[in-house]
């Protein structure tokens, strides 16, 4: 547990105040993470952070704790902490709830999806904290109702999540409006060059605890692998996996949100209790889904990379990509939902033939061979009507080629060998004429 957990500190011993260090305690803490124990410290100097750590390490009190420290009852609006969503700005503000419950300071998530008067109620008891995404942030601020000038420690969690979704101009129209001295926290799972940008322009000299290399960016209790699969196979794969590994609870992660209401209804059809969570649900219908989540009242939820960010749940036992992603630090934030502080889990990927690449960038990010699990009782279904069909017309192609020049496409183009290297780039003999040709409408030069 030392890669995790800095088993010879406390959290007194981080230089905490009392009523902090008595709240850590009753919710059931001991020891700091490696990432807390690195970074409390230092933050409760006053200086700019920017820090970085493992999916699943305690980020968010990492920079919560010192938060709890710093401000007093009564200092209004004193902490802004930025998140990429809605459900992330509730986690974080329930987690800051519980940890800071003897200091007497009050929490408030602001966020969009949920109706303006109700914040504009609550924001006028001036809260202390105020955890909340850019959107609704601005707004509030626009209204009147969030003053940035009495900010004095500004927090942006998961920025590298927030860039990917668009919050690049919200995050710098807030932060350069903050024109007074104040603290700057930046914490992420991966820091990238635009996030050093981002800290050069708005902190004062930060201090960089980015000190986690690419190959360690995976927790080290989550088992890794992958399930080679066709894609029309897909959901009956994931009903096998789920009967094979009766996970306690699983969190499926696809990649568009008609995908995720697919799924999630395919499995009820089968009898198996799960529910999707994507953006365009309403947002009580998913604070609903957390709330059960959170309790342990559903078996499977199928989720969307956006409305996962704010997935903070100890019971997660398994981590399915129905869908492995484009980009593969989606990846790493996907499987650290298994596995927090210390907990073991388990990380299955779906690769489909074509994908073979994707699933090497993963490995090339985390430093991780990702192994394959083999399921033998598996049964495939049968081959699509419309898979067929074009199998018969690429054969149609093969054939067409071989009469016309002698030669015999055994595999498709983009899956060819050594083919003929002085005559096509690369050896690639093109089965057909491309799909939209210029048709001779384009003039050349005169010379």
């Amino acid at each position: 547990m030392s890669d995790i957990f800095d088993t010879k500190q406390s959290f007194a011993d981080l230089g905490l105040r009392p009523e902090v260090v008595s709240g850590i305690a009753e919710a059931g803490f001991e020891h700091p993470t490696q990432v807390q124990a690195a970074l409390i410290p230092k933050a409760l100097t006053g200086r700019d952070i920017m820090g970085q750590s493992k999916t699943g390490t305690g980020k968010t009190a990492a920079f919560g704790l010192p938060i709890l420290h710093l401000l007093e009852r009564g200092d209004a609006f004193g902490a802004l902490c930025l998140v990429p969503t809605r459900e992330l700005a509730i986690q974080v503000a329930r987690e800051l709830d519980v940890l800071g419950k003897n200091t007497g300071l009050h929490e408030l998530a602001v966020y969009g999806g949920q109706r303006i008067d109700i914040q504009a109620k609550r924001l006028q008891r001036r809260p202390e904290i105020i955890v909340g995404t850019p959107g609704r942030v601005m707004d509030m601020n626009r209204r009147g109702m969030l003053p940035y000038d009495r900010i004095r420690l500004a927090v942006l969690d998961e920025v590298d999540r927030m860039l990917d979704i668009g919050f690049r101009e919200d995050i710098r129209k807030i932060l350069g409006a903050i024109k007074h001295k104040h603290q700057t926290i930046f914490v992420s799972a991966t820091i990238s060059d635009e996030i050093r940008s981002l800290s050069r322009r708005y902190m004062h000299k930060p201090l960089d605890l980015s000190t986690v290399e690419a190959k360690s960016l995976t927790v080290a209790q989550v088992e890794q692998s992958y399930v080679a699969v066709q894609p029309w196979d897909k959901r009956r794969l994931l009903r096998h996996v789920l009967d094979h590994e009766k996970p306690e609870l699983a969190l499926v992660f696809c990649r568009t949100k008609a995908t995720v209401d697919k799924v999630a209804r395919d499995l009820r059809d089968h009898n198996i209790d799960s529910q999707p969570l994507h953006a365009d649900m309403h947002q009580s219908k998913r604070n609903r889904v957390m709330d059960q989540l959170r309790e342990g009242n559903v078996h499977v939820v199928v989720a969307s990379d956006v409305a996962a960010r704010g997935i903070d749940v100890d019971g997660i036992t398994h981590v399915i990509n129905y869908d492995i992603p484009e980009d593969p630090e989606v990846y790493v934030h996907r499987i650290g939902r298994t596995a927090r502080t210390g907990r073991s889990g388990r990380a299955i990927v779906f690769v489909d033939p074509e994908q073979g690449s994707l699933l090497t960038g993963v490995e090339r990010l985390t430093g991780v061979e990702v192994k394959q699990q083999p399921y033998p009782d598996f049964k495939p279904g049968p081959v699509p009507k419309k898979i067929k069909e074009k199998q018969v017309e690429l054969d149609q192609v093969r054939e067409a080629h071989r009469k016309a020049t002698g030669r015999t496409v055994e595999t498709p183009p983009d899956q060819q060998s050594a083919q003929d290297a002085s005559k096509f780039p690369g050896g690639v003999v093109p089965a057909a004429m491309p799909n939209r040709r210029m048709g001779g409408r384009l003039k050349g030069r005169r010379r």
